[in-house]
């Protein structure tokens, strides 16, 4: 397994699946996404929007925001930055904005990486959290994947100094890859005591498929990395 020789030129890491949007959700579409959701085509001054000066963490790809809304209901000091392609994480997520009145958290229905490109300042991100992002097992498709040598240098550009990056994989070949490219990129500090992986800190809440998984006996490996300079 390697990462090496394989950077692909703009290839997107994820696929926009016709998943099925439930009353609920799309009624939420309807009437929340004016209050909560971003349009990514308008300049954006993210404490004028959040109407306080705060970390701004950054999740790409919330799948349904159950973890993303936990996060933002036990650290209320923090600004929430979510990106989801997926309609019905989308409106999943803006119902339980709506039902806990979460004011720190905000959403864009948009592609990852165009989002960090245009729409957030280098330098202003005190974390950025990729959760069980799609794996892309087969080999011929690793160029898939969101972790690659340009996305770690975008992270560099949009971190803040000591701003941190924290991935959660259920596939060890995908944390394997996550470490070698993220090895290589000097201006990056790997957080854990073994360097290799961490454990679960408090602030990553465990999804209902997590919890599942382990109780079958499969392993989650939690890789973090700091910004150092």
């Amino acid at each position: 397994m390697t990462s090496e020789n394989i950077e692909p030129p703009r290839i997107r890491s994820f696929v926009k699946r016709k998943g099925r949007v439930t009353p609920g959700q799309n009624f939420a579409l309807e009437n929340y996404a004016q209050r909560y959701c971003l349009n990514p085509k308008n300049e954006i001054d993210f404490n004028q929007i959040f109407e306080r000066v705060a970390p701004l963490i950054v999740e790409i790809g919330f799948g349904n925001g159950d973890s993303l809304a936990k996060m933002a209901i036990e650290n209320p000091d923090k600004n929430y930055l979510g990106i989801e392609v997926h309609r019905s994480g989308v409106g999943h997520l803006l119902m339980l904005i709506e039902e806990l009145q979460l004011t720190n958290v905000r959403i864009y229905c948009h592609d990852a990486i165009e989002i960090l490109e245009q729409r957030v300042a280098n330098g202003s991100l005190a974390g950025v959290h990729l959760f069980f992002p799609d794996p892309w097992h087969k080999k011929k498709h690793y160029k898939r994947r969101i972790v690659r040598d340009s996305f770690i240098e975008l992270l560099a550009q949009k971190l803040a100094t000591n701003g941190y990056f924290h991935a959660a994989t259920d596939w060890e070949n995908y944390a394997e890859w996550m470490l070698e490219i993220l090895n290589r990129a000097t201006v990056f500090e790997n957080l854990s005591p073994t360097q290799t992986y961490c454990e679960r800190p408090d602030y990553r809440p465990l999804t209902k498929f997590e919890r599942r998984g382990i109780r079958l006996g499969h392993g989650v490996w939690d890789v973090m990395f700091a910004k150092h300079v």
